[in-house]
């Protein structure tokens, strides 16, 4: 469960200037996907895998939309002010497509696969989901 009292301070503390170390985010990027759990499992996914790797690759999240597989990338962020294109560089888009190819290869999967994006913002761990936010082409 998450513990909202831990996430406004950790928000609070980064407001005001305290030292944000990489654990800190860290929390707060798990604090994150969790919610992001939680929301996919109520939307009625099928949730595959969590945080699965190749090599420096990672997919937060790989489920299915029916029939149709989907990975989803969290993005959270202490900050309400937030830019997708900041979030979804040039980079960031080719390592998830490779990630995802790697996956349907090694998985032996051939169905139809859809890039999504999860923004989670503020305090309130606000949620922004956002269908095929990745061009494949």
């Amino acid at each position: 469960m998450i513990d909202l009292y831990n996430i406004a301070k950790l928000f609070l503390g980064c407001k005001l200037g305290e030292d944000c170390t990489m654990a800190w985010h860290n929390k707060l990027g798990e604090y994150g996907e969790e919610k992001v759990n939680r929301y996919l499992l109520d939307m009625g996914y099928t949730v595959l895998e969590r945080n699965w790797r190749v090599g420096h690759r990672e997919l937060d999240f790989v489920c299915l939309d029916g029939e149709v597989l989907v990975v989803v990338e969290v993005k959270t962020r202490a900050d309400d002010n937030v830019s997708l294109f900041d979030l979804l560089d040039y980079r960031k888009k080719r390592n998830l497509q490779a990630a995802g190819a790697a996956y349907l290869t090694k998985k032996n999967i051939h169905r139809e696969i859809r890039f999504d994006l999860v923004v989670v913002t503020g305090a309130s761990m606000c949620l922004e989901y956002i269908k095929e936010a990745i061009d494949l082409f």
